[in-house]
């Protein structure tokens, strides 16, 4: 048996959680495969429009009954840039645009990203067992209108000040993210290259620091890295990675390629794809693009969006964003269910083995 009160509060079988990863990647196959398989599924919908999030969560009841989690970034949204600004960061950028046979890129308008208010009437429209949001914060009121319909709330934390806040928010659960995860991390009260705990010491201190549960999320990708997470005093661990290589998977090709073929550590942390740090396989791209100037987060994002697109098409590992915690090594293929269930046995096989130093 495996299972924690966090499973219990909200309603699935192991206390694994599919990270919600945007842009692609968290299908309704994906979701509903990890769902079916007892763990939480979950969308990452940080730039998907509300028709899209109603869509796809249909999808996944048509496949389901199993709780599922929305998952939105919270960042405050970004006004005008400046002409100037806007050419230097085109500038740098241009010459790639070219070597793929793309136009060069114009300055781009604000909104930058989907209105987050209309996000979250979707969320209330939709009814998830489970809304998180990373990034930032979203006011109490709103926080406890949502709880007030069942559904039950969770945020990301990279330091125990944040996890307090949240706490404080209203939040049923904190997912303490640490410097080894893949992607965006959830800093925002704090420069994020300075809010850089890993997960094992992050986990520790926020079980310490707050009353409500804690799951653990930064390079675990098997079912050792659970246990140790649980150990820790975690009632769940959030795994990103190891699902991105699975074949429900909506990542590109070359993304799974570079994840299932890094060596040890290969990644590096840039602003350079979307105008936050994120964790990623370390490519052309980033390395030439480390001092060129970049937009804020995300109309960085938005410029860089067709290159991306262009280089994934084309079999290219140079241009795209090939977000990766740290632990890429341990990556495996295999269908979602099939990983639940592997995780779920790596994890009771670690925990025996623990209990037998007992002596």
């Amino acid at each position: 048996m495996l299972k924690t009160g966090l499973c219990e509060t909200l309603g699935i079988q192991v206390p694994i959680i599919q990270a919600p990863m945007a842009g692609g990647v968290t299908t309704p196959e994906l979701v509903s495969e990890v769902c079916k398989a007892g763990a939480l599924g979950s969308f990452g919908f940080a730039y998907t429009q509300p028709e899209t999030m109603q869509r796809d969560a249909e999808l996944v009841r048509e496949r389901t009954k199993a709780p599922f989690n929305l998952n939105l970034f919270a960042s405050k949204a970004l006004g005008a840039i400046e002409d100037a600004e806007q050419r230097s960061a085109i500038d740098a950028v241009a010459p790639y645009f070219e070597e793929l046979g793309l136009k060069r890129p114009q300055p781009i308008r604000a909104p930058f990203a989907p209105d987050i208010n209309a996000q979250l009437a979707a969320i209330e429209s939709i009814r998830p067992a489970v809304f998180t949001f990373h990034l930032g914060e979203i006011e109490g009121t709103r926080l406890a209108h949502l709880r007030a319909q069942g559904i039950r709330i969770g945020g990301s934390a990279t330091c125990v000040a944040e996890a307090k806040h949240l706490e404080a928010l209203g939040a049923d659960f904190i997912v303490a993210q640490g410097t080894e995860a893949g992607g965006h991390r959830g800093t925002y009260m704090r420069d994020p290259y300075e809010a850089m705990t890993g997960t094992l010491a992050l986990v520790r201190l926020i079980v310490r620091a707050v009353r409500i549960p804690v799951v653990a999320a930064g390079g675990i990708m098997d079912g050792a890295g659970i246990a140790a997470a649980l150990a820790l005093g975690a009632e769940a661990a959030q795994l990103g990675t190891a699902f991105v290589t699975c074949r429900e998977s909506g990542a590109p090709l070359v993304h799974k390629a570079a994840i299932l073929g890094a060596a040890d550590d290969d990644t590096l942390i840039t602003e350079k794809f979307s105008g936050k740090p994120a964790r990623g396989i370390a490519n052309r791209y980033m390395r030439e693009m480390r001092d060129a100037p970049t937009l804020p987060f995300p109309a960085q994002n938005t410029l860089t969006g067709p290159l991306r697109a262009a280089a994934a098409k084309a079999g290219s590992s140079d241009f795209p964003s090939l977000w990766s915690g740290q632990a890429a090594a341990l990556a495996r293929e295999l269908p979602a269910a099939e990983l639940v269930a592997t995780l779920r046995d790596e994890t009771l096989a670690a925990l025996t083995r623990l209990s037998a130093l007992r002596g």
